[in-house]
């Protein structure tokens, strides 16, 4: 269809319609006026047919592109809507034949562009991927609702209502299901890392691009409404083509922060009392009641301004900001929801509670009615200025929390505005916690249903206390993340001083007993005079916030995650820092280990063993404990099949030594984005985790770039939300069962080969640094902007300095995705040699944990491409390594191969014509679709960025680059642009950002 519009087959005759602004009753107006009434989907009638989703992104494809080369041929003019049209046939051609002779002529294309041309060029292939993002979104949308609409199951665990109705036909009993879910909670950590590349402008344009398609596809128009409609769709394409996309400057972690509240705002606030209401429904249809008013079993978590390993830029200052940002966030929705309820609650029978909460509001009153009213005049509330009457008592309560209210945002911004100033804890005038909002909420709720207006009481009112149950006052409960050497660090700054010698020098058992001597005394230990480094002094700051938060702002933050934790002492010292700083015991932070490395996870149980031994932490933790699992610093450690493993195994021998002390463990999933740092679809993954390690409590985090995607729309929220809950109340009541000894033994030989094989080719052969530098763009994504944390944990050079967020992002980009497959050939082929491919194919057939494994690896190997892969080592490496990165792409396709001969399919993707009709083979089907969809934008982009490369890189190591970097760009194609007087450099860097944001929206992933 790219070609019509391309060739000049176009629907339309696109003509400029600069005089009126609008497409109403101009010739292009005309011409997207009947493409959307001759579309299935998008002309009010996609509820009334059978939904396919490939048909869908088809015609939101042709819409958004008819849009975006008119506005193109406009700013740009027709030779460039030529060159666009040259590129893309030949990407198409690459496309089909996959001959490297089609992908020369492509590049041969390109390198005829001058510097300001390409940048234009990879603007409109960045955004191009963008709206073909949208469409995807658009069909992942409506698909949703198309399985409501028809009841259509979505296959296992993928609906509470599903799973429901799953466990009964298994046998389980109503009340079995009920009280599983009556106490099941899911926590989702919003985390910054990888930040979504997009900027929040582009974001928000693209969002309302998404909401008008899925208007034209549910709703019969008018003709006018349509225009309208058509209209703003085109603004936003025309101010996302007008707008800088690149981050001229890095966001700070209160950015972060901002960005991550308009979720809650624009789906999640109003998407938590939905998803309760339908699964009270579910509960209510199979004879169970309501979920409990004092449940919510999904919460929010954040990382963003609380994550501060490796970040110098979050602070203790910058924690204390954090928090009162998202406070005065959620304030502000309780505030318009309290003022909606006002005129909703307008009856006056209730019970004898609330006529004495009412009366004793009224009689304590220190203000009188003129008063009342000329102060909420001020205000400007919407309505009920005066003071209200006694015979409507649900007014008087409510009334009475609507001001409250408005007094803690007030506070909440004058603390924001001055460092100094803090919350009073003594105003009675403000509401200090949730329950102070939420106890005279349930006594309007409970009176309702007493006086026999149930009706009322499960209404609005409902949706309101289950908002103020789930976010509080403050949306998201903050953790606070540090590294374990800081923490010791700390504690030997303090042991040196007061003359007791080096703690860093001691051995563990001399730790523990120290510690443990030092929480069991009541004298203090920190010196109020003590002489310490910067980065001590931050430590200890963070710790006196901490107790400072959790007495001003009760409930706004949840767990303090210590990274890189390797010992029992580790978590010993922040409790004891923690204390020292000023923490009373029912303020301190619960203390989780991260386990991030291969070694860490296999020693984990250990640790655990010796914590729990430790008798005042044993009792100070009452039976529940919380550990974290890295995905991403495994994967980058030992290899992707070897941390898999690890995981797998190390969750079950955690939550073992657990059962050993009697302690229960919630376990936290450091899930990144990408299947090389973990990712991948949530039910799947929930599935696939060892039996007996769910049990109705998890953590997750949801990393920055996956927020749009499960957040963005309000389907997929629904969506989101619904996956999860579904997924632990199935794992929680019909888990998996154990892997056979034989499949268990079959992976400790293939973890063993795997690490092997990954370590010794990324950290023991010389040619790997020089290649990964130079084959990569990842020395150049500091650049981008795109998060606030550097990309490194320390300023040293390698890889084990790197972050695994850069380590992903960098062979992402280059269509290698090395880190997921290295290392698997070698350990299938031995295992083959061994006669285990049987073996292997039974557990890839009946063992979740395997399929999930080699199925998210299969997904990636999909999205490599090794003459891509060539072409960025030949056009970048030094030919002396040569030869070492052909040996690297025979090992991936080697790892094709392997992954096929194991799985039976018969191509990427591609599963035998004997199970066609299975839903997973459909799925399979339209992802391999999407992938080529969007090749054909990427592919173009990466020669583009390979070109650049050399630019920037000749330009940082010629004797003549700052000669050349000075000179002046020819702005053609660019009038107006604001940055007319960068110099070539400028340019060159400029292009580099665009096609690594394109290729990342691509991919759809930065790391």
């Amino acid at each position: 269809m790219l070609k019509a519009v391309f060739s000049g087959k176009d629907k339309a005759k696109i003509t400029s319609h600069k005089r009126t602004g609008s497409l109403f009753a101009s010739e292009e107006g005309e011409a997207l006026d009947a493409l959307a009434r001759s579309s299935s989907y998008l002309s009010g009638r996609g509820e009334t047919k059978e939904f396919n989703a490939h048909d869908v992104i088809e015609e939101c494809d042709e819409l958004l592109r008819t849009i975006f080369f008119a506005v193109v041929r406009e700013t740009a003019g027709d030779k460039f809507l030529g060159q666009l049209k040259s590129v893309y046939e030949a990407s198409e051609k690459f496309g089909s034949s996959h001959d490297p002779k089609d992908f020369d002529a492509m590049q041969a294309m390109l390198e005829t562009m001058e510097v300001d041309e390409s940048l234009q060029f990879a603007s409109a292939y960045s955004n191009l991927l963008n709206l073909h993002n949208i469409s995807e979104q658009v069909a992942n949308a409506m698909e949703e609702r198309h399985r409501r609409l028809d009841d259509i199951p979505r296959g296992p665990a993928k609906t509470t209502n599903g799973a429901i109705k799953g466990l009964l036909r298994a046998g389980k009993s109503t009340e079995e299901i009920y009280s599983a879910l009556a106490v099941q909670h899911v926590d989702l950590v919003l985390t910054a890392h990888p930040t979504q590349a997009l900027r929040r402008s582009m974001l928000k344009s693209f969002g309302i691009i998404r909401e008008k398609l899925l208007q034209l596809q549910r709703f019969r128009l008018s003709r006018y409404e349509r225009a309208e409609v058509l209209d703003e769709i085109r603004s936003k394409v025309a101010s996302a083509w007008r707008t800088d996309e690149i981050r001229r400057t890095p966001p700070k972690p209160q950015d972060e922060m901002r960005a991550g509240l308009t979720y809650f705002q624009q789906t999640i606030w109003d998407g938590i009392p939905t998803f309760m209401r339908r699964v009270d429904t579910s509960l209510l249809a199979n004879g169970c009641p309501r979920l409990p008013l004092d449940r919510s079993i999904v919460t929010f978590g954040s990382w963003m301004g609380g994550d501060r390993d490796g970040n110098p830029y979050v602070t203790a200052s910058c924690t204390r900001d954090v928090v009162l940002l998202a406070r005065v966030q959620g304030v502000n929705l309780l505030f318009r929801a309290i003022q909606r309820l006002i005129f909703d609650l307008s009856m006056w029978r209730c019970n004898d509670a609330v006529k004495a909460l009412a009366k004793d509001i009224l009689e304590n009153s220190e203000t009188d009615n003129f008063t009342i009213f000329e102060e909420r005049k001020k205000r400007n509330y919407d309505d009920f200025w005066k003071a209200i009457p006694e015979h409507e008592p649900y007014r008087v309560i409510l009334a009475e929390l609507r001001d409250k209210l408005y007094n803690t945002r007030e506070a909440l911004q004058r603390c924001i505005a001055d460092n100094d100033v803090n919350i009073d804890m003594n105003d009675e005038t403000i509401i200090r916690s949730k329950d102070e909002l939420f106890a005279p909420l349930v006594v309007c709720y409970e009176s309702l249903i007493e006086v026999g207006d149930a009706q009322i009481a499960n209404a609005y009112l409902l949706d309101v206390i289950r908002q103020v149950q789930c976010f509080g006052l403050g949306l998201v409960k903050l953790d606070i993340r540090q590294e374990s050497d800081r923490h010791a660090e700390a504690l030997d700054a303090v042991t040196r001083y007061i003359g007791l010698g080096s703690y860093l020098e001691w051995s563990e058992e001399q730790k523990i007993e120290f510690l443990t001597r030092e929480l069991e005394s009541k004298r203090p230990l920190l010196p109020s005079d003590l002489e310490c480094s910067d980065d001590v002094r931050e430590v200890l700051d963070t710790c006196k916030m901490i107790a400072h938060l959790q007495q001003t702002c009760p409930g706004a933050l949840g767990t303090y995650v210590i990274s890189m934790a390797t010992s029992a002492s580790d978590v010993l010292a922040v409790v004891l820092l923690q204390r020292e700083c000023g923490c009373r015991k029912q303020d301190l932070l619960r203390v989780a280990p991260l386990f991030e490395r291969l070694d860490d996870l296999n020693d984990a149980p250990r640790v655990l063993r010796q914590l729990f031994s430790v008798k005042w932490y044993h009792d100070h933790i009452a039976g529940f404990q919380e550990v974290m699992i890295g995905y991403s610093d495994s994967g980058k450690d030992a290899g992707r099949m070897a941390a898999a493993w690890a995981l797998y195994d190390g969750q079950e021998r955690v939550v073992a030594a657990g059962k050993e002390f009697d302690v229960a463990l919630t376990l936290f999933h450091g899930r990144g984005g990408t299947v090389g740092r973990g990712g991948g679809p949530a039910h799947i993954a929930m599935l696939s985790q060892p039996p007996g390690t769910v049990n109705g409590s998890i953590r997750v985090t949801v990393q920055g770039e996956v927020i749009e995607t499960d957040f963005g729309e309000k389907e997929n929220c629904f969506h989101t939300l619904d996956l999860y809950t579904a997924s632990v109340l199935e794992h929680t009541l019909k888990p998996p069962a154990h892997p056979r000894d034989e499949w268990r033994r079959v992976m400790d030989r293939m973890s063993e080969y795997s690490c092997a094989h990954y370590r010794k080719t990324v950290f023991e052969t010389p040619d790997f640094v020089g290649y990964f530098a130079q084959a990569t763009p990842g020395a150049e994504l500091g650049s981008l902007n795109i998060g606030s944390r550097p990309a490194k944990r320390k300023p040293s050079a390698g890889v084990t300095a790197l972050r695994a967020i850069p380590w992903i992002f960098a062979w992402t980009q280059s269509r290698f995705h090395l880190p997921v497959w290295l290392g698997i050939s070698t350990s299938f082929r031995r295992l083959i040699d061994e006669g285990e491919l049987e073996t292997l194919r039974d557990m890839y057939k009946s063992w979740p944990f395997f399929e999930v494994t080699i199925d998210l690896v299969e997904m990636v190997l999909a999205k490599a491409d090794p003459v891509v892969v060539a072409y960025y080592e030949r056009a970048l490496v030094d030919p002396k390594l040569h030869d070492f990165g052909a040996s690297l792409r025979g090992e991936l396709q080697e790892s094709i191969d392997c992954i096929l001969a194991v799985s039976e399919h018969i191509g990427l993707l591609a599963k035998p014509e004997k199970v066609e009709a299975n839903e997973a083979v459909q799925v399979h089907k339209k992802l391999a679709h999407k992938l080529h969809k969007r090749s054909l934008y990427i592919t173009p982009l990466n020669v583009c960025q390979v070109r650049y490369l050399i630019a920037a890189r000749a330009l940082e190591n010629e004797e003549d680059g700052d000669k050349l970097s000075m000179q002046k760009v020819k702005i053609t194609l660019l009038e107006g642009y604001p940055f007319q007087d960068y110099n070539y450099k400028g340019a060159v860097n400029d292009v580099l950002k665009i096609t690594m944001k394109g290729i990342a929206a691509g991919m759809q992933n930065t790391g």
